[in-house]
């Protein structure tokens, strides 16, 4: 039977740990109790019916639950200006003598009064996030009535394939639709990288500011709106705000910006008054959208609470019964009537709210089918399957005989000794050997960081906005890994087996159609082998190629940061394609390529991509929220890509000039990438933090982990002096020296990786943020706006 600890921490909200009962301190209050009474002879000697209160002590602990109080240093009651209920117990005298009694009950009253704030002040959050959501509604419902009566009376009149357009005025009997709440609060501003937060996570943002921090525009010393309309609503001016998250809304942004600027203008020379918004059926479309979402992540939010609110009734209930059975007394019943009047308990705001926004989801997003909705509001996890942990095993069997097969086998052909009679192949075959191995290492150490997230409560999923239904587990990513070598190492073997009994010319296009075959599954339309996940990598890696036009956010620049430890990879891959496309494995001419001035400044352009990706999305970043610190952070990629040209022209060309250059620019490159790992990435290299040199909260309970893993971090930062010092490790190949130091850049991509996220973690832990706000369409502004 699993432990209610155990239970109790694997069940509670990541983000909101710190604010639910701290079951753990009270259990060792507990046992102090039992150490201090091991015969309990005080406590035996009352009747067993008698509990710790008297009725007047219980009485006044009732009053006293509905007046403003706190504990002060010497735990007396007296008044206070704090805002809310709180709660005090006295205890009878007999029982008052024990210091660890007395200690246990403040605890717990603190407890119960940090959960009654913390649920209060989330219910008011939700509460009035929910009535701005239905202003938000309110007026879509309207906007899409009137685009249908528009539609019916020009049916006749216009072809069917135009958009039809609304324009003019709505009626609405709210007087505002932005979020009050949030604009009380102010703004919780995203931060840069070390504060790991981006947009979608705030949780206590004004919707109108978020909306200019999203798209906003520098023209003429103002921050202008690149993709707002304006309507008027009851002599209000109501802002529609479609964020710009891809290439289409980007330019049609941009250009109604220029449109609007020009009749702006002429409207101006001539006296003639602004053009009328046109609202047609794709901008209502994108407004519903975004409207859909945050009910979702509404209902999200409401769901944590309800489960804060059982959680933390059903620890005090535990921790009652602990104490019963430590002291002999009867005090759950007594104690546990205030727990179940208090607030969190009693309150049925939330499940009205989350009752209605049902109704409203079925009813407008749904078509009126129930299921339909709960498919978006409570989606159902994947069953994890034994049978996947079976195959993990089979192909990890497999795969580790074929390597045995397939290393003795190239030890008995001498393929890999340098200046071998077998040159072709290490020049044709083992790129894509050494391309696959970088990829599913990569892949493996992923799954690797899953597992440990999990086991640290990390939130991934919602850091990473995936979806429940389809995110990959931790077995799913080791059985992808270890499928995929098995195929690639039992095919390769194959081929090399054939190699050594004379075919040659017949069977050099099997490395090609290995990765073309690979290929293929990536890109299937049909849905097998990972379906959804496949298509959320093939969109990232869209986002990344083209990173200036679409919105950054977390996953897409963690994928970015990937990229950039597997330039060696991406240049294999640029040679196998070079090599099979040109026709070059009919002939064996592997120097075709080489020779080739065209893949020479590709070879050099590939070598610098990830890093201008990652470049453009921090310029993205800054574009959009308006940080400085992006712009910070984008020097460290230019840093990075001046050390890939300068180690690019000493290898093209080896002087003792090129050698300085390059030696001083990666020195510098480094130290820049490890300020930024340890300080901004990790939130490490903290002067003043109870743990030295670290930070204050940390996951892993071992402090030494960290500091061993810093220097882990800069002994493989160091990777770079190969190209100096040129490493041979006995009668190896080079390449097989290169494939081992590109390993060691994954290695510490993989390990970086952890304590990226759990830096990230924090951050939303810190502010409480366990679901996302997503910008609202409709937003007030003012008329000189």
């Amino acid at each position: 039977m699993v432990k209610f600890s155990k239970q109790f921490e694997g069940q509670l909200v990541p983000e909101w740990k710190e604010a639910f009962v701290d079951y753990w301190q009270l259990k060792k209050d507990l046992k102090r109790i039992h150490l201090l009474n091991p015969e309990n002879t005080s406590v035996n000697k009352q009747p067993k019916q008698e509990s710790c209160f008297s009725f007047s002590s219980l009485r006044k602990f009732s009053l006293l639950g509905h007046q403003q109080r706190e504990h002060k240093v010497h735990r007396k009651l007296a008044s206070s200006a704090s805002k809310g209920d709180m709660y005090e117990t006295e205890l009878l005298e007999q029982f008052a003598d024990t210091d660890a009694a007395k200690e246990f009950f403040i605890l717990l009253d603190l407890q119960l009064n940090k959960v009654n704030q913390f649920y209060k002040a989330k219910e008011v959050e939700f509460l009035e996030r929910g009535d701005s959501l239905k202003k938000q509604m309110q007026i879509l419902v309207e906007l899409k009535t009137l685009l249908q009566d528009e539609r019916a009376k020009r049916s006749s009149a216009q072809d069917s394939k135009e958009d039809v357009s609304i324009s003019g005025t709505i009626s609405c009997d709210e007087e505002s639709t932005t979020d009050k709440a949030e604009q009380e609060k102010g703004q919780d501003n995203p931060t840069d990288e070390s504060d790991k937060s981006d947009v979608q996570y705030e949780d206590c943002s004004k919707p109108d500011e978020l909306s200019k921090s999203i798209s906003s525009k520098r023209v003429d010393g103002k921050f202008r709106s690149l993709s707002t309309r304006v309507i008027n609503c009851q002599g209000k001016n109501l802002r529609i705000h479609i964020p710009l998250t891809n290439p289409t809304r980007t330019f049609s942004a941009i250009t109604y910006l220029l449109w609007d600027d020009l009749v702006n203008q002429s409207s101006k020379k001539y006296g003639v008054e602004g053009s009328r918004l046109h609202i047609n059926k794709t901008k209502l479309h994108h407004a519903e959208k975004m409207i859909r979402g945050a009910f979702i992540e509404l209902y999200r939010g409401l769901g944590y609470l309800q489960t804060y609110r059982n959680l933390n009734l059903l620890a005090f209930v535990k921790i009652l019964k602990k104490f019963d059975k430590v002291t002999n007394q009867q005090v759950l019943p007594i104690y546990l009537r205030v727990v179940e009047s208090s607030y969190f308990n009693s309150s049925d705001k939330v499940l009205k709210l989350a009752d209605e926004v049902e109704e409203i989801f079925v009813k407008h997003f749904a078509e009126d089918d129930r299921r339909k909705a709960m498919k978006y509001l409570k989606p159902t996890q994947r069953k994890e399957s034994h049978s996947v942990t079976f195959f993990i095993g089979l192909f990890s069997g497999c795969f580790l005989a074929l390597l045995i097969g397939y290393v003795i086998m190239a030890h008995v052909t001498g393929t890999y000794r340098p200046k071998s009679k077998t040159n072709i192949y290490m020049e044709t075959v083992y790129p894509v050997l050494s391309m696959f191995s970088l990829l599913f290492l990569h892949f493996f150490l992923y799954g690797c960081n899953i597992f440990m997230w999990r086991k640290t409560r990390i939130n991934y999923s919602f850091i990473f906005e995936l979806s429940p239904t389809r995110e990959l587990k931790y077995r799913d990513v080791f059985l992808i890994c270890t499928t995929s070598m098995t195929v690639v190492v039992g095919v390769l073997f194959v081929h090399l087996l054939l190699i050594a009994k004379g075919y040659n010319a017949q069977i050099q296009a099997i490395p090609g159609l290995l990765l073309l075959v690979f290929l293929l599954v990536l890109v299937c339309p049909l849905n097998i082998i990972y379906k959804s996940s496949r298509y959320r990598f093939l969109c990232v890696i869209r986002n990344i190629i083209l990173s200036p036009l679409y919105k950054v956010v977390m996953l897409d620049f963690f994928m970015a940061d990937q990229l950039c430890s597997q330039v060696p990879m991406l240049r294999n891959l640029e040679y196998v394609a070079c090599y099979y496309i040109s026709g070059s494995y009919k002939t064996q001419d592997y120097g075709l390529c080489m020779r080739n001035k065209n893949y020479r400044d590709l070879a050099y352009a590939v070598s610098f991509l990830p890093y201008y990706w990652r470049a453009m999305q921090c310029a993205r970043r800054w574009f959009d929220e308006g940080h400085t610190s992006h712009l910070v952070n984008l020097g460290k990629y230019v840093s990075a890509m001046l050390a890939a040209g300068a180690k690019v022209a000493y290898e093209k060309e080896r002087s003792s000039g090129w050698l300085c250059l390059l030696v001083v620019i990666s020195s510098a490159a480094t130290v820049y990438q490890l300020y930024w790992d340890f300080v901004k990435d990790w939130g490490l290299l903290q002067p003043h933090s109870k743990n030295p040199w670290l930070r204050d909260e940390l996951m892993l309970r071992r402090k030494f982990i960290y500091y061993f893993s810093m220097g882990l971090n800069l002994v493989l930062r160091l990777a770079w002096l190969q190209t100096v010092f040129h490493y041979n490790f006995g009668n190896v190949d080079y390449r097989v020296t290169g494939l081992l130091l590109a390993a060691l850049e994954v290695v510490r991509r993989g390990h970086w990786n952890f304590y990226r996220l759990e830096n990230e973690h924090l951050n939303n832990a810190g502010k409480f943020r366990a679901v996302k706000t997503i910008p609202l369409p409709f937003h007030e502004v003012d008329d000189q706006d």
